[in-house]
């Protein structure tokens, strides 16, 4: 069988490396015997889709995760890269008022660019971008009151 490999923080590490045992307290704390140490932890966060897990030894927090065969033949074909949305139009999420605009015509955009600023029912609401793309067409303008699902922002 072959050895556990698990990354610490971003680094590498093989096996237990001088871990003697860990005991359970319930399904969050537990004790880890360490070179001869007893050290207290706590899962502060899980994620089992991603094999990571976040805990805190004696007040200091490390990632781990677990790196399995098949994790590097997907990082290989380049499947681990998450998918970005990509842009078309914006319409308005709500009826208001346009205040301004964060972006021009020919502005590239990413994942949570701000593109204009919407007052409605009296609080400024920033319009972020929920992918990427270049800006086309800038339908309205500033000072416009637009209706919910009014297009204000095309995108190529």
């Amino acid at each position: 069988m072959a050895e556990a490999k698990f990354l610490i923080d971003g680094e590498a590490s093989k096996g237990e490396q001088g871990i003697s045992s860990v005991e359970w307290i319930d399904d969050t704390y537990f004790t880890l015997f360490f070179m001869g140490k007893e050290f207290h932890g706590e899962v502060v966060a899980s994620n089992t889709e991603d094999q990571k897990m976040t805990i805190k030894i004696n007040h200091r927090t490390f990632e781990i995760k677990k790196d399995r065969p098949i994790d590097a033949l997907i990082r290989e074909m380049g499947l681990d890269k998450k998918k970005v949305r990509k842009l078309h139009q914006l319409k308005s999420p709500m009826p208001g008022r346009i205040l301004s605009f964060a972006v021009e015509v020919g502005d590239e955009v990413t994942l949570g660019s701000p593109l204009l600023t919407l007052e409605a029912m009296k609080m400024e609401n920033v319009i972020k971008a929920e992918g990427e793309g270049k800006v086309k067409s800038i339908t309205k303008a500033k000072e416009t009151v637009v209706e919910k699902g009014e297009l204000i922002i095309e995108f190529e």
